[in-house]
């Protein structure tokens, strides 16, 4: 199943799963600009991952020139129909579609240290933003955020509006700056532990980290434990924990329950199994303990998303 962290991590490169087809795109690849890619996808599959962004901080010394700050983002459950005369219908098949139809939205931002410099300019450096923006902070990193209210706007906005020609251009670049401002807001000043990972700044390691997340992924259905995943990875268990929170945004053991329950969801509404049945496939070792998990993540009992 595809995950959104997967389709971030390929977004900058084109790649994504061949089994989701594009609906629509609009990119800007204006030297000196903002450069953008807003790619619409339909969702052939159930998705069950949650909306996510990321950003990227490229940092090289000895090629300043080649500096960078990129957001990401993937977010689902909105829905598309190409015929426009039909925008009130109930989403029954007519003559002309078949229907509005769920997609998977990956958008790409990227700054160049160049046109970001405007926003530093005579500016004293007081945070862990401005020196982001300015390219002072000396270490490379990937941060991981879940998507708030705010930049689901954003987001929604940049795919839904009515602007054409110049004031479209002027609409389009006054919300990637909006974006911007709210992504930056996720970054957390001064002494953030995990922001100073300083193994993160070498690639190996960040793969090491997205290695380890691959692997819990394979063992939903079969727990692992940090010493058994420290072992898989070749990492030290405490730089596996520290690098995991500062590149997701959770720990280890949040983020495994977390993808449980997302797939437990997926298992009884879409699949249709009962409780004993998901129970069993997630490797609980009773109902209860699973019920108890399924309602502390959702609110939710296990039951009551049964068809």
């Amino acid at each position: 199943m595809v995950q959104a962290m997967d389709i971030l991590k390929v977004s900058n490169r084109g790649g994504i799963e061949p089994s989701m087809d594009l609906l629509y795109e609009k990119a800007q690849q204006i030297p000196g600009s903002i450069q953008y890619n807003i790619k619409r996808y339909y969702a052939q599959h159930p998705w069950v991952a949650e909306d996510t962004g990321m950003m990227v901080y490229h940092y090289n010394t000895r090629k300043p020139e080649e500096n960078y700050l990129e957001l990401r983002y993937c977010t689902t459950g909105n829905r598309y129909c190409e015929e426009k005369s039909c925008s009130q219908c109930n989403q029954l098949p007519t003559n002309n579609c078949s229907g509005k139809q769920q997609t998977v939205d990956v958008f790409t931002f990227h700054f160049t240290s160049t046109f970001l410099h405007q926003f530093v300019h005579n500016v004293k450096l007081s945070n862990r933003k401005d020196e982001v923006l300015a390219f002072k902070h000396p270490h490379a990193f990937t941060k991981v955020f879940p998507l708030c209210t705010k930049k689901r706007n954003v987001l929604d906005g940049l795919l839904n509006h009515s602007y054409s020609g110049a004031l479209e251009n002027i609409f389009m670049n006054a919300k990637v700056h909006e974006l911007l401002l709210y992504s930056l807001e996720c970054l957390v000043d001064d002494k953030e532990e995990g922001f100073n990972c300083k193994f993160l700044a070498d690639e190996t390691g960040r793969d090491r980290i997205y290695q380890a997340r691959d692997i819990l992924l394979q063992h939903i259905g079969d727990p692992i434990t940090i010493k058994e995943l420290s072992r898989k990875v070749a990492m030290n268990e405490c730089y596996l924990k520290k690098g995991f929170k500062e590149v997701f945004g959770t720990t280890i053991f949040d983020f495994y329950q977390q993808q449980r329950m997302e797939h437990a969801k997926y298992l009884l509404y879409e699949k249709g199994l009962s409780v004993t049945d998901v129970s069993a496939l997630l490797g609980y070792s009773s109902i209860s303990h699973f019920s108890a998990a399924f309602k502390k993540h959702t609110g939710l009992k296990p039951c009551e998303l049964l068809k």
